[in-house]
């Protein structure tokens, strides 16, 4: 098991009314791949700790964004409380399996539910920085415009990432596909593909099997899920 590690907090980012980006200063940090996470672990005055898996939104560097839980332990606190200089610990990277290298060339098709798009933005930013020429497909969903995630940057053409945003309870004016839940029509057709689907747990089962019904190999969908409360 990889040791704790103290990470500064250098600086903040709003991502949506309820969620925020930290990045973190981590010396003696290893490196990481896109996809995994680490465990961040909080230690109160009187010696409670609360720790909780987070996963890391950037191929280099500790960046976290992190869904603010209102009855939350650990993510009000990461949210809205903690300021640049401010310290945690931390272990990692976490994760060998759901992850994506930029040696690969495959097609990849990503199937994001609400805060399940960090990982998958780790490795749309993974091959952004390496100048990979495989092919992705990001599908979205999401309930409201309000709770995007990483907007510039997926709002922004471009060429090797084809984005499809699948609101399920309101979009916003003028957006092609009405408000519902993700179907098949939005995910395919695609071809073969290493699929990634990342969300809450109802989110993964339900993508997982309109995935293996348009024809992917199972062997080839890897998911990554979590509790309903995201905490």
């Amino acid at each position: 098991m990889t040791k704790w590690r103290v990470a500064r907090l250098v600086k903040v980012r709003d991502e949506n009314p309820t969620a925020r980006t930290l990045v973190f200063d981590v010396p003696g940090w290893p490196g990481h791949v896109a996809g995994q996470h680490v465990d961040v672990r909080l230690t109160a005055e009187d010696g409670y700790t609360a720790r909780r898996s987070y996963s890391l939104a950037a191929p280099e560097g500790v960046e976290l964004t992190v869904q603010r839980v209102e009855d939350g332990e650990v993510s009000p606190y990461l949210t809205q409380d903690m300021e640049p200089g401010d310290e945690l610990e931390l272990r990692g990277p976490v994760g060998g399996w759901f992850v994506w290298r930029p040696d690969g060339t495959t097609p990849v098709l990503l199937v994001a539910g609400g805060a399940g798009i960090v990982p998958l933005m780790a490795m749309i930013r993974a091959r952004r920085a390496a100048g990979s020429g495989a092919p992705f497909r990001l599908v979205y969903a999401l309930r409201s415009p309000g709770q995007l995630y990483y907007a510039d940057e997926l709002l922004s053409p471009d060429p090797g990432v084809a984005v499809t945003l699948a609101y399920t309870r309101s979009a916003p004016e003028g957006h092609a596909r009405p408000p519902g839940r993700l179907t098949a029509a939005d995910l395919g057709p695609y071809g073969e593909a290493d699929c990634y689907v990342c969300g809450p747990t109802g989110f993964v089962e339900a993508a997982a099997t309109l995935l293996v019904e348009l024809g992917h190999d199972p062997a080839r969908i890897k998911t990554e899920r979590f509790g309903p409360t995201g905490e």
